[in-house]
């Protein structure tokens, strides 16, 4: 039955990665649109049907870096910001845990508890992306956001100290 899945699931991503190609090649305006930061989101998206098909939920993790990456290459190639990469690596941990996240809902028996250490590594990773520049490149000043980031902590092991009694 895994062999039919894997064998369904490569069939209908190779006969929709054909159909863009051929699209791509017919549709003249198509291609300002697909540019080449497009192929490593599709590696992305084929890892991630890849897990939903096959119900493997670990495939979705790399599926979601190599995307969201992808996402951060198109962004810099159509703004031409590519000094954004300074902080935009930050991300990646939050990649990690949407694959996580997604993991946990294709499979649950694998990783029970990943949900909540989904929602951990998408916050530790919101949290690096404005530290190392991401809150200076939308316009808010640094020294606003320490303090921030300090209560926030100090409020997240308070709550994690009530609810532990």
């Amino acid at each position: 039955m895994e062999k039919k899945k894997s064998s369904f699931a490569w069939g209908i991503i190779l006969i929709l990665f054909g159909a863009l190609l051929l699209a791509n090649q017919l549709v003249p305006g198509l291609k300002l649109l697909f540019d080449w930061p497009w192929i490593v989101m599709g590696v992305g998206a084929v890892f991630i049907l890849l897990a939903i098909f096959t119900q493997t939920g670990g495939l979705a993790i790399p599926g979601c870096i190599v995307g969201g990456i992808g996402a951060i290459l198109y962004y810099q190639n159509m703004t031409g910001n590519w000094e954004t990469w300074a902080f935009a690596w930050s991300l990646i941990p939050g990649f990690v845990g949407v694959g996580i996240a997604l993991a946990t809902l294709i499979s649950p028996k694998e990783n029970p508890d990943g949900l909540s250490s989904s929602l951990i590594l998408i916050s530790i990773s919101l949290i690096l992306f404005f530290i190392f520049g991401g809150a200076k490149f939308f316009g808010v000043d640094s020294f606003i956001l320490w303090p921030i980031v300090i209560i926030a902590l100090g409020l997240f092991l308070l709550v994690k100290g009530i609810l532990k009694k």
